[in-house]
């Protein structure tokens, strides 16, 4: 019990009384912002690589290609730093609009990779029958190929989701104040880093299960329509 009073009243001198839960608060916003922007435009762009890599055009194919195994190949961390101290460092643009960027090219290369490993999973032998029953090639894609394809990607998708909340910790490092870099700054001012690391520790795994409660609902709408 005493331990746990003494941690109750660490919580609340160093984040209720000092007021640093909101300090929290606009930096889980920010790691919000940035990880469904970057998720929305990566999504976007990995499918996007992820037609090409199926493109006729051997050059679409060759860049589609080339693109994933660089960026997937790289820390996320250095393509941010390269964005911001390189690419964008004579502009004004906003640092968090550069993390955009960085986490939206980054998770684009591994999205791509799980479409592509989804629609490979897919019988060809069924897309055959669906043409051979009248369906035309887009029809055949449409109603057999995607949607067995994306029971294939979703639980994978569902990890580089997680993955991406967890990857946005690092944008501290270009001076954004996310969730990350507010919980080390208050901690360094407080000098009793412990209760803010766990509140913040708490907060990551709140989100990866709210991340892991949405895709099961989504799971369940999808089985009671079925």
């Amino acid at each position: 019990m005493e331990i746990i009073d003494t941690i109750c009243g660490s919580i609340h001198a160093n984040l209720i009384e000092g007021k640093a839960y909101l300090l929290i608060l606009a930096g889980l916003k920010t790691t919000l912002v940035i990880t469904l922007a970057g998720l929305f435009s990566g999504t976007i762009l990995g499918a996007l690589f992820c037609a090409m890599n199926y493109s006729k055009n051997r050059l679409l194919g060759f860049i589609s290609k080339t693109y994933i195994v660089i960026v997937r190949g790289t820390p996320v961390l250095l393509l941010l730093m390269l964005l911001f101290y390189v690419v964008f460092a004579r502009t004004r643009m906003d640092a968090i609009h550069i993390a955009v960027i960085a986490f939206g090219l980054n998770s684009a290369a591994h999205i791509a990779e799980i479409m592509k490993a989804a629609l490979d999973s897919v019988d060809p032998g069924q897309v055959m029958a669906a043409r051979a029953l009248g369906f035309t090639r887009s029809g055949a894609f449409y109603h057999v190929t995607l949607p067995q394809a994306s029971r294939h990607a979703r639980p994978v998708y569902q990890n580089t989701v997680i993955n991406l909340i967890q990857w946005t910790s690092v944008v501290g490092y270009i001076t954004i104040a996310d969730l990350t870099r507010v919980i080390n700054a208050i901690g360094a001012r407080t000098a009793d880093p412990f209760s803010v690391i766990f509140i913040g520790i708490m907060i990551y795994l709140m989100l990866a299960y709210v991340t892991y409660l949405i895709f099961r609902l989504s799971d369940r709408k999808k089985r009671a329509v079925g």
